[in-house]
């Protein structure tokens, strides 16, 4: 009896990571922008409305919107200039640009969708509008890229595939270890490639993308000796990233 309940496990377990190859190659498409071969679940209208769903809840999180309606302006025009002059503009994202109020933490991000954030601890570091532009290129980047979507539906294929080994062999905790590691290696490629982008939206819109590199340099001073591996860290080392930058700036030209 026990036997044959074990065969069952084994059984219902193998039918379920069946499931979730299958669903992956069914999901799995060519982003029209980037020409990259994606596992994404979410349609772009269902990006949007999570962008903007999600949009109030971050900006409190990072003490709200910046109150100083001419800076905001400054954000927002170059943000467009970008978004006008590239591919950008042919996608179907809505792209809002917000600064927000935190005056301690460096940083700038991306919702699904076109909710772009860059935080005024960073915006006060940045030397130029150019630097401004590397930073928002970027985060348009990963809007274009489709990251968070893709690891939307890279997060639910290794849930998946963790509930059927659970299933069938007690070894769900093991799977799913493997799933955050490959999640992690996405999330770099995804920096890198989003720094890829970002050259080439500043390019069309004829800013000198020389200056991500002196971005990077905020972002290493900023992290300081104590900076986080690579390995451990979802962003690559800004050393690395400037020499991605450099190698993008000679291929198109820049």
């Amino acid at each position: 009896m026990m036997r044959g309940s074990w065969k069952i496990r084994i059984f219902i377990g193998l039918a379920i990571v069946a499931f979730a190859f299958f669903k992956k190659c069914s999901n799995t498409e060519e982003n029209p922008y980037t020409g990259k071969s994606q596992l994404i679940s979410l349609t772009t209208e269902e990006e949007i409305a999570i962008g903007l769903q999600s949009a109030p809840q971050m900006a409190q999180e990072y003490g709200g919107l910046y109150q100083d309606a001419e800076a905001q302006a400054y954000v927002d025009m170059v943000g467009a200039k970008l978004v006008n002059n590239s591919i950008a503009k042919q996608t179907p994202y809505q792209y809002d640009f917000h600064l927000l109020a935190d005056p301690n933490t460096i940083n700038a991000f991306a919702l699904p969708g076109g909710q772009i954030f860059i935080t005024y601890a960073l915006y006060s570091k940045l030397q130029n509008e150019d630097q401004l532009a590397g930073v928002l290129g970027h985060e348009v980047g990963h809007v274009l890229g489709r990251h968070s979507a893709e690891r939307i539906a890279n997060t639910e294929f290794w849930q998946t595939i963790s509930q059927g080994a659970s299933v069938g062999a007690d070894a769900g905790g093991l799977v799913s270890g493997i799933g955050q590691n490959v999640l992690l290696g996405n999330g770099r490629g995804d920096e890198l490639e989003s720094d890829d982008l970002g050259v080439r939206f500043m390019l069309k819109a004829g800013y000198n993308p020389r200056e991500m590199i002196g971005v990077m340099q905020i972002l290493k001073d900023a992290a300081g000796p104590s900076r986080v591996p690579e390995f451990q860290s979802t962003h690559p080392d800004p050393d690395n990233r400037i020499e991605n930058i450099e190698a993008s700036i000679r291929k198109y030209g820049g």
